[in-house]
């Protein structure tokens, strides 16, 4: 029995990263020999087990073969005689197929340490595109590593699995978890610039795919269109550390002008209800998680008043405080605001300027949460009335903050 560390621990030490898991490979072992050993058997689709004091997991060498379409379609051999070249030859990029041994040698058979130094992202052998999720994972790579590019051969095995029909044979749970994960990367829009030019963006989201092409309003982005700002405005949230919720709302925020007719070009009316109605089937679509799909919601719905905040008046700026359910989701309305930052920092000029439109509805929602609704409702002799007269005091406090704040 011979056991070796392999893939991304390996990768990510070669590239001086912090190790997050360590995954091993045992060579010339039973599943029973492994049990024997104390190694707990988690795997259900191949022999995989939990090292008995570490826990890390550790996997019998093993083929695969093709079977049907799609992710799982694979039939899978782990057999003693299986070598350590024949498991790390089935992995997808080159810079994944290297192992290292208990003394510290690293066995590389298909030159991935070459193209670490290259900054590459090559599969390995054709086998690449018998995984629809590998094209998923090499646009992920691409948004984690900033200075790697994908090999020009790559893509194209890329394109001719998404002109095959393969990438349509991925499942809906899969996408959302490889796309969440490319969200939080350093650079998430070289996710979706991958996926756009092997043709998967078409086909994974469609709604994002439109919108590269059509022209922003000329007063945001006489420049760029929108596609390039919704990646600006993705990037932007990534650089602040903001969670996967404003990513998410970052990325979806302006969909419906991909919806907008050429002719009413660059104008985009009640472009915000589109994207509104867009992101509902597509959160359906992708099985995206509530807490995402809310936020996506009043982002997409609310963003363009947001920006408005330093001349609304205070009836409406109350409303948008209902509308967005501040008060009672104040941490949701904190990521409102942060997804809206980000939108105002991917618009031509405004990358340096501060975002003051937040700190006014930060204010405002102070303002009005510190009325006291109980004491206002003990005075109302009619209950009926409490609505109201809790509604008027608020804002009677948006106005007497208004005016105190803009005569200083």
């Amino acid at each position: 029995m011979q056991i070796f560390q392999v893939g991304g621990a390996v990768r990510d030490e070669l590239l001086g990263l912090p190790v997050q898991d360590r995954d091993y490979v045992v060579v010339g072992a039973t599943p029973e020999e492994m049990v024997k050993q104390g190694f707990r058997p988690v795997g259900k689709d191949f022999p995989v087990f939990l090292h008995p004091r570490t826990h890390e997991e550790y996997a019998l060498a093993r083929t695969e073969r093709k079977t049907t379409r799609g992710y799982k379609g694979f039939q899978v051999y782990a057999e003693p005689e299986v070598t350590l070249e024949q498991d790390l030859a089935r992995r997808d990029l080159t810079i994944n197929a290297i192992a290292r041994d208990d003394a510290g040698g690293i066995i590389d058979p298909y030159h991935g340490v070459d193209d670490i130094k290259a900054g590459i992202l090559r599969h390995v052998s054709r086998a690449f595109a018998e995984d629809p999720v590998r094209i998923l994972r090499v646009a992920r790579f691409a948004a984690r590593f900033e200075r790697f590019s994908i090999a020009p051969e790559t893509l194209e095995l890329m394109r001719e699995m998404v002109r095959n029909g393969e990438v349509d044979a991925l499942v809906p749970e899969r996408v959302w978890q490889e796309l969440a994960k490319g969200l939080m990367e350093e650079r998430p829009s070289r996710m979706f610039h991958a996926l756009r030019d092997c043709g998967a963006l078409e086909r994974i989201l469609p709604e994002l795919d439109r919108l590269f092409g059509v022209p922003q309003p000329v007063q945001y982005h006489p420049e760029i269109d929108t596609g390039i700002h919704v990646m600006m405005v993705v990037d932007c949230a990534a650089a602040r550390g903001y969670p996967l919720e404003v990513r998410f709302a970052a990325l979806t925020h302006d969909l419906g002008k991909g919806t907008t007719p050429r002719a009413e070009w660059p104008r985009h009316i009640a472009h915000e209800q589109r994207s509104f109605e867009l992101i509902k089937p597509l959160c359906e679509r992708l099985r995206v998680p509530n807490a995402c799909r809310d936020l996506a919601l009043v982002t997409a719905r609310f963003h363009g008043i947001a920006h408005r905040a330093l001349e609304l008046r205070a009836d409406t700026l109350l409303r948008l405080l209902q509308d967005t359910d501040a008060l009672r989701q104040p941490e949701r309305f904190e990521y409102f605001l942060q997804a809206c930052e980000a939108d105002f920092c991917g618009r031509a000029g405004s990358g340096r300027q501060p975002f003051v439109q937040g700190d006014v509805m930060r204010r405002g929602l102070e303002t009005v949460a510190a009325v006291d609704a109980g004491a206002v409702a003990k005075q109302c002799a009619d209950p009926g009335q409490i609505r109201d007269r809790v509604h008027d005091a608020r804002l009677k406090a948006l106005k007497q903050w208004q005016q105190k704040h803009h005569s200083s």
